[in-house]
């Protein structure tokens, strides 16, 4: 299980742990409890090459399907063959075996444009108030 504490974070809720240029993707733990029971994972194709932001794979829950987003540029190396068997993992280990895909990032530095654990936990509770108005 990782450290949500010393992961990356994007907006769209996606984490990066990234450790060097190899990089592992997933939900984080509120957006898997925000979408429900997640019942279909579209992965993206091995070898395929996107760009940070760009829509790479699909999560369809009970409620609605999602694009999960490329945290950095870089090159798709590994999908999550359980996961995509078992979509529950996402909800079960949103932070372990619930992971996305891998990709090794041909621009390390763009991470530097994500959020920590502690910016994310403060973008959650403005999400939060500015959803209750």
């Amino acid at each position: 299980m990782l450290d949500p504490i010393k992961l990356k974070y994007m907006k769209s809720h996606e984490w990066l742990d990234l450790q060097g240029d190899a990089g592992t993707v997933g939900i984080s733990d509120h957006a898997q409890k925000e979408i429900t029971d997640v019942v279909f994972i579209e992965p993206p194709k091995v070898g395929r090459k996107v760009k940070q932001g760009e829509a790479c794979c699909v999560v369809e829950s009970v409620k609605a399907a999602f694009d999960i987003y490329a945290p950095v540029s870089g090159e798709i190396t590994a999908v999550n063959a359980d996961a995509v068997k078992d979509p529950s993992l996402v909800n079960a280990e949103a932070f372990g075996k619930g992971w996305l895909f891998k990709l090794k990032a041909s621009a390390p530095a763009e991470a530097s444009k994500l959020m920590d654990h502690a910016a994310y936990v403060e973008f959650l509770k403005a999400e939060a108030a500015h959803g209750s108005h």
